[in-house]
C-alpha cells in the first residue's frame, strides 16, 4: 500500500538528518540538497505551507573549525554549532533560491515549545513567516543547549515542531525506507511495514537502535517523534531520503511507512484545552463575544466585561458568559494586569491603552475550544 500524496496535506514539517545532508567530507551534500529543494518547491507552489527541521550545523562546523566531535568538550560543539548555523542556512539558501523561496532560521530550546508562554512567542513568529510564505528553516540551538536541557535529537524538535504549528503530516527522511519487523541490513527476511494505527509496544520494540557515523537518531527516535505528533492529530511518514527527489518519490508511491493520526490537529488540541485542569482564571464575556466565539471567531477586548483569577500570558482560562455559563476555554494571550487595561476595548485602541501595539486577541481561535449550549 502506497502512502497519501504530500500533495494531499495542507502544512507539512519536513526533517532531514545530518547523514544526508552532509558527505563524508564534513560538506553539504550539494546535488542531493538541490533536489529536495526542487521537491519543497513543488509543494509550496502548490499552496502548501512546509517547515523544514534541519540538523547538520555541529557537523559542518566541526569540519570548518577542525573540530574532532568525536572528542570536543561541550564548548567546542557549542563553538561549532554556531559557526555551522551559518553554513547550514546558506547551503539551504542556495537550494531555494532558484525557486524564488526565502528561508527563515529558527533556533529552538525545549523551553521554547514546553513553557505555554514561549509556545505561544514561537508560534506567533512561526504563523507570521508562513503567512508571508517564507520557508522557515529550524533546528536546535546548540550554541546554548546542554546535555541537560535538550531535545537530544531532531526527530524530537521535529514532533515538537509539529505540534506547535499544528501541521497535518510530519516526513522524517532515514537511512532506511521505514519501518521494518527487524533491522533489514542485519535481517533479509525483514518485513517493511506500510502502515501503522498504534504505536505500542510491539511497534516499539521494532524499531531497535540505530545510529550513524554523522547523525544523533536512529529508528526508536522516529518512532517517539511519531508518538508524539500523532497524539498531536499530525499524520507521520518514515521514508528513504538518500535518494534524490526523495519527497517526489513518495508522491511516486515509492515505499514508505504512514503513521496514522488521532484525529486532526485542530480537534486534538481542543480536546487537550477541553479537558486541562489547571484553569488559571476566568473571563467574563458579553452575549455579543458569545455570538462571536459560536461562529469560529477569537475572544477579543471588546466583548470582555469582567475578568477573575490571576493569569498570565499562555495560561489556560475559561471564558464565562454574563448568566454564569462556561462558554469555552483557551490560553491566554495577555497576563491578567494586560487584560485589566484592555476590558471593553476596540482593537484600534489596544497601542494606546498598553504603550505598545500588542495583540487583537485576548483568546485566539487556535487556542480556544467552544463548548455547545446545552
Amino acid at each position: 500500500m502506497a502512502v497519501p500524496g504530500l500533495s494531499s496535506y495542507g502544512r507539512l514539517v519536513i526533517k532531514i538528518g545530518s547523514s544526508l545532508l552532509i558527505d563524508d567530507a564534513g560538506e553539504v551534500n550539494g546535488d542531493w540538497l538541490t533536489s529536495l529543494g526542487k521537491d519543497i518547491a513543488r509543494l509550496h507552489a502548490a499552496g502548501a505551507d512546509v517547515l523544514v527541521v534541519s540538523s547538520g550545523a555541529i557537523a559542518l562546523g566541526s569540519a570548518a573549525l577542525g573540530i574532532d566531535r568525536r572528542r570536543a568538550r561541550l564548548g567546542e560543539l557549542q563553538a561549532a554549532a554556531a559557526a555551522g548555523q551559518v553554513r547550514l542556512l546558506n547551503a539551504w539558501e542556495r537550494s531555494f533560491s532558484p525557486h524564488g523561496l526565502t528561508p527563515a532560521q529558527i533556533l529552538l530550546t525545549p523551553d521554547d515549545t514546553e513553557d505555554r508562554r514561549r509556545f505561544l512567542n514561537a508560534r506567533s513568529t512561526l504563523a507570521e513567516l508562513l503567512k508571508r510564505r517564507v520557508i522557515p528553516v529550524i533546528n536546535e540551538n546548540d550554541t546554548v543547549s546542554t546535555d541537560e536541557i535538550r531535545y537530544g535529537d531532531n526527530d524530537r524538535l521535529a514532533a515538537r515542531v509539529a505540534q506547535l504549528v499544528m501541521a497535518d503530516v510530519l516526513v522524517l527522511l532515514s537511512d532506511v525506507d521505514g519501518l521494518y519487523d527487524a533491522d533489514p541490513r542485519r535481517d533479509a527476511g525483514a518485513s517493511h511495514i506500510a502502515e501503522v494505527t498504534t504505536i505500542d509496544a510491539a511497534i516499539q520494540s521494532m524499531a531497535g537502535e540505530t545510529r550513524t557515523a554523522t547523525g544523533s537518531g536512529g529508528m526508536a527516535t522516529k518512532v517517539e517523534a511519531a508518538r508524539i505528533a500523532t497524539r498531536a492529530g499530525c499524520a507521520t511518514i518514515i521514508t528513504l531520503g538518500s535518494r534524490p527527489n526523495p519527497l517526489g518519490a513518495v508522491d511516486a508511491g515509492e515505499r514508505a511507512t504512514l503513521f496514522r493520526a488521532a484525529g486532526t490537529p485542530a480537534a486534538q488540541r481542543k480536546q487537550w484545552l477541553a479537558g486541562a485542569l489547571g484553569v488559571a482564571g476566568r473571563l467574563i464575556i458579553d452575549a455579543g463575544a458569545v455570538r462571536a466565539l459560536a461562529e469560529g471567531g477569537s475572544l477579543l477586548p471588546v466583548g470582555v466585561v469582567g475578568l477573575e483569577g490571576d493569569f498570565n500570558r499562555g495560561d489556560v482560562v475559561s471564558i464565562i458568559s454574563e448568566s454564569g455559563r462556561e462558554v469555552g476555554r483557551g490560553l491566554a494571550e495577555y497576563s491578567l494586569a494586560e487584560a485589566a487595561c484592555l476590558l471593553g476595548a476596540k482593537s484600534s485602541e489596544i497601542e494606546s491603552r498598553l504603550g505598545y501595539r500588542g495583540r487583537a486577541a485576548l483568546v485566539h481561535r487556535d487556542e480556544l475550544v467552544v463548548f455547545a449550549d446545552d
